[in-house]
């Protein structure tokens, strides 16, 4: 856990993955033939077949998980040092509430987020929800200070640590999707007899729109394309019985749809089989909202077969996003036994 927690606690929203990349690309270059980053900044990282046969063209293999992280802007600074914000990704204003944030500057500030305070708000506006546009960074100082160390254009990420809860649960910021990111780099370092070319991508400004894997898997032009990701947990109360879905606890979640794609079925029955023979726990995940890099994969060039594997996450775009440990276990195991064993694949025939 001690790699999935510097993933998560290195900062990095979309567009500005810089330091992340960097941890990223020194796991993977121990683990690979090579590794490159691309324009848009993903890591791409290739371990080529395990194999005697020179003659026989590989099946290209392209796993994607993202690295970049949801967060802000600052946009402007007031009169008094307090920092206005723009979004980089999807929020719950609700989350928003009272955060401690860190301000990457010309140094790091601490600062919280700020709104007008209970005490002086009118009827009306406890009864309204919050909104985006009333709410500020404190970072303490006032605006000449502020301006000596903070620009338009800075990013911002919140202050919380990852955390282990108990001997099965962690919770943190940024697990959506570092989790993915750590999965990937696990099971390369645990495959040994792969008979297919593996290009691992960590993808970047997927929150911003599927960016980083439209243009990796362009450049791959993979055969088979396998998007891991963050899945949401259905298991938490208020969700009606008839509308639950994967849950903590149960498993890895074989994605059969989300808002972005539908997995090949064939794919689909592939992994399925590969975790009943091998014995691993396995939930089928149909998400009718909230997609994920397979999207843009499946879309590159004139089409790729592709699907996804997803580890379930309560409290998806929240700081305190939690993941079962066995679920993550489960994961690595099932992508390592789909790379030692996908050159086998009826489907492919």
């Amino acid at each position: 856990m001690e790699l999935l927690k510097k993933l998560c606690e290195t900062p990095g929203i979309s567009g500005y993955e810089s330091l992340v990349r960097t941890v990223v690309k020194e796991e993977l270059e121990g683990l690979c033939d090579k590794v490159e980053t691309d324009c848009l900044g993903s890591v791409i990282a290739f371990k080529k077949a395990v194999t005697n046969d020179q003659e026989t063209k590989k099946k290209k293999i392209m796993l994607a998980a993202h690295m970049d992280q949801i967060g802000f802007l600052v946009k402007s600074i007031d009169s008094k040092g307090y920092i206005r914000f723009a979004r980089v990704g999807g929020f719950d204003p609700k989350t928003l509430v009272a955060q401690r944030v860190i301000v990457h500057g010309k140094k790091d500030l601490v600062g919280v987020i700020g709104s007008k305070p209970i005490h002086v708000l009118e009827e009306a506006e406890k009864k309204k929800a919050p909104d985006f546009k009333d709410f500020y960074i404190d970072v303490g100082l006032a605006k000449k200070e502020v301006e000596d160390l903070i620009q338009p254009g800075d990013f911002i990420t919140f202050d919380r640590d990852f955390i282990r809860m108990n001997d099965k649960m962690v919770t943190s910021l940024a697990l959506d999707n570092r989790v993915g990111v750590y999965v990937i780099i696990e099971a390369l370092r645990r495959v040994k007899n792969n008979q297919v070319d593996i290009y691992a991508v960590a993808t970047s400004q997927e929150e911003v729109g599927l960016r980083g894997a439209t243009t990796s898997s362009y450049a791959i032009e993979p055969d088979i394309g396998i998007a891991l990701d963050v899945t949401i947990a259905m298991d938490t109360p208020g969700i009606k019985e008839e509308e639950k879905g994967c849950e903590l606890g149960k498993g890895t979640a074989i994605a059969v749809m989300n808002s972005s794609m539908i997995a090949h079925r064939g794919l689909c029955n592939f992994l399925k089989e590969l975790a009943e023979k091998n014995k691993i726990n396995y939930q089928m995940d149909i998400m009718e909202r909230g997609g994920t890099d397979a999207g843009s994969i499946q879309k590159a060039r004139c089409g790729v077969i592709t699907g996804g594997i997803s580890i379930p996450s309560r409290y998806i775009h929240s700081v305190v996003e939690m993941c079962h440990i066995d679920d993550i276990e489960a994961t690595i195991q099932l992508l390592v036994c789909f790379l030692e064993n996908i050159h086998r694949a009826d489907f492919l025939k």
